[in-house]
């Protein structure tokens, strides 16, 4: 496919990235946001994360089996009124005061994320040249980021009050702008101009003699590795772009809600760095590296630092973040031939990192404080330092 052909459907998923973002923005809304409402620890908070990426853990391979029944488009049609079913949720949830459907609905959401997620990682992947795929992918990612914090600017616009201000059922004007607007992409999606594609090896095994004849996933460490090394990093990925508003209210900040642009301002300008430099000046490997370095030097800032400057190394810590999965993702896919659709459903249940995680982060944090909790990622990024430099390059004959 040539460069023009693949501008549209680049174009279409990029939109269907952005509706990840806000998906995985209105999570990091939710934490203080039902902390307050309902009177929650932080343990409890954090459970709002935990349930939304369960649901990778237990819908990848589902999602993926959907794939190969319908296609890729029409999967991606029907995660978005599976979206406008779980935002329909919330209104019930708050009228009841009920926290358990609280997590069922964001459980929904995060199933409807898996199913979006299954099909368009994989796309964007193979629509081109498995080199510059890192390069794709931040440019998916910039769509992400600046959908992160929009949530929290969209419902103080509704609502008109800032977040500890708004009640529970205050988010039903915004809510329904949000279900009517992911139900019209879910029409869209379904006539959008996305042929199906394949990649190499799926259909010829001669394409790909490295995977002819496996029988199993798991005779393919370089994807087993990355599976592990974007488990941990989607984890310590959601702390630094969803706990930072969180993390200023409890060092009594002002404003807090500015807060929460930067750390999708910090992936932002780390993709676009991405696409300039990848594959031209530097190789997804290389950028893998730089980034881990700068991840495990920043962690220890965020706690070594006084909490005023934390606050500020917690928004970096999302830069260091930006080119990893792009760069995790092609060097775990790349190779699998016919099991290119079960490994990446493999890939995307990592996702389900996000779930365990932040539930560990917001326990350490009513044990050790707010500041001391960040200790929790040096150890995940020693192990996404393992993968740039050792891991990926593991192959089974």
């Amino acid at each position: 496919m040539g460069k023009n052909k693949y501008l549209v459907p680049l174009a279409f998923i990029g939109m269907m990235f952005f509706t990840v973002g806000f998906a995985t923005g209105i999570n990091g809304y939710f934490v203080p946001f039902l902390e307050n409402n309902l009177n929650l620890t932080s343990a409890q908070s954090y459970l709002v994360i935990a349930a939304t990426f369960l649901a990778f853990l237990v819908f990848s391979f589902p999602a993926s089996t959907i794939i190969q029944k319908i296609g890729y488009k029409r999967t991606m049609s029907i995660s978005f009124f599976l979206f406008a079913i779980a935002f329909a949720l919330f209104i019930p949830a708050a009228r009841l005061e009920s926290f358990s459907l609280y997590l069922i609905a964001c459980f929904l959401s995060g199933t409807a994320n898996t199913v979006l997620q299954a099909a368009i990682n994989p796309y964007v992947t193979i629509l081109g040249p498995i080199d510059s795929a890192a390069r794709r992918i931040s440019i998916m990612g910039i769509c992400n980021s600046c959908a992160l914090a929009l949530p929290s600017v969209f419902i103080a616009a509704v609502t008109r009050k800032p977040i500890e201000a708004v009640g529970l059922t205050d988010l039903d004007a915004p809510l329904y702008i949000i279900i009517a607007v992911v139900a019209i992409l879910g029409i869209v999606t379904f006539f959008a101009p996305l042929e199906e594609i394949k990649a190499e090896g799926e259909e010829n095994e001669e394409d790909c003699p490295y995977a002819a004849g496996k029988k199993s996933l798991w005779q393919f460490p370089h994807l087993v590795l990355g599976a592990l090394a974007l488990f941990v990093y989607v984890g310590v990925e959601n702390l630094a772009l969803l706990t930072v508003l969180d993390y200023a209210q409890d060092l009594g900040l002002q404003n807090p809600e500015k807060y929460t642009v930067w750390p999708g301002i910090g992936m932002a300008a780390g993709y676009i760095v991405g696409i300039i430099c990848i594959p031209k000046y530097v190789s997804q490997v290389k950028a893998l590296r730089i980034c881990t370095w700068l991840a495990v030097v920043d962690s220890v800032l965020i706690v070594l630092t006084p909490p005023q400057v934390s606050v500020w190394c917690v928004a970096l810590l999302s830069f260091a973040c930006s080119l990893m999965y792009p760069a995790i993702w092609p060097l775990a896919i790349v190779d699998l031939g016919k099991f290119t659709k079960k490994g990446s459903s493999l890939l995307v249940a990592s996702i389900g990192g996000g779930a365990l995680i932040p539930l560990l982060f917001g326990a350490m944090k009513d044990w050790a404080g707010s500041q001391n909790a960040y200790w929790i990622c040096l150890p995940f990024y020693l192990l996404i330092m393992y993968y740039a430099y050792f891991g990926y390059k593991i192959r089974k004959k």
